[in-house]
């Protein structure tokens, strides 16, 4: 095989590998199956990035960020009022209700400090009783989806539609639990932003 046939083979092989790629409409990610996209309110959002949450060596959850506008930067996302969504599976039994419920809450308060987080008492309060309603297993997967429309957060419990938490300053802290500068864990907030080093 000559040179140039040799690199048009390489090619082909390597156009057929990212449409293959690209018709893919899952993948695997800690062995929890990812969408590459999310509907929501007749909206298609793309996803942006994927990591896992760890903690003292146990994988917590796999997380994903879906945008309607990809990027890399962190404060463009916070402050942009688009459609966008962070989905939580959760891959340990480690995990419960309350847990999730206290360490979003933690996470709040890195997001916007002790003195902020005092105006996000409606919310945080909303957020625990959405999240406590039942207990959660390993396997749940949690939607939580922001749309411009109604400036409110909605959250989905295994598709199950569970209620929604209003306010963009919310959503700034919300998303800011992983995308701030003080985000809960620095690994999965690169890896939310698709940023692999």
């Amino acid at each position: 095989m000559t040179c140039s046939k040799f690199i048009s083979a390489l090619t082909l092989l390597f156009i057929f590998q990212i449409n293959t790629l690209t018709a893919q409409k899952n993948f695997t990610v800690g062995g929890v199956s990812v969408p590459r996209t999310l509907e929501f309110k007749n909206k298609e959002i793309q996803l942006n990035g994927v990591g896992q949450r760890s903690k003292m060596f146990t994988e917590l959850y796999v997380q994903a960020l879906y945008l309607s506008q990809l990027s890399q930067d962190a404060k463009f996302i916070l402050e942009s009022n688009t459609e966008m969504a962070i989905r939580i599976q959760v891959t340990s039994s480690m995990v419960t209700s309350k847990k999730l419920s206290k360490a979003l809450e933690k996470g709040l308060e890195k997001s916007v400090g002790v003195e902020g987080i005092t105006k996000l008492n409606k919310q945080i309060a909303q957020l625990e009783a959405l999240l406590t309603k039942e207990e959660t297993n390993e396997g749940d997967a949690f939607n939580l989806m922001y749309s411009p429309v109604d400036s409110a957060i909605s959250i989905y419990k295994n598709g199950n539609y569970e209620g929604k938490i209003e306010g963009f300053e919310f959503k700034k802290a919300f998303f800011g639990i992983w995308l701030s500068e003080n985000p809960v864990d620095k690994t999965l907030k690169e890896d939310l932003l698709g940023i692999y080093k």
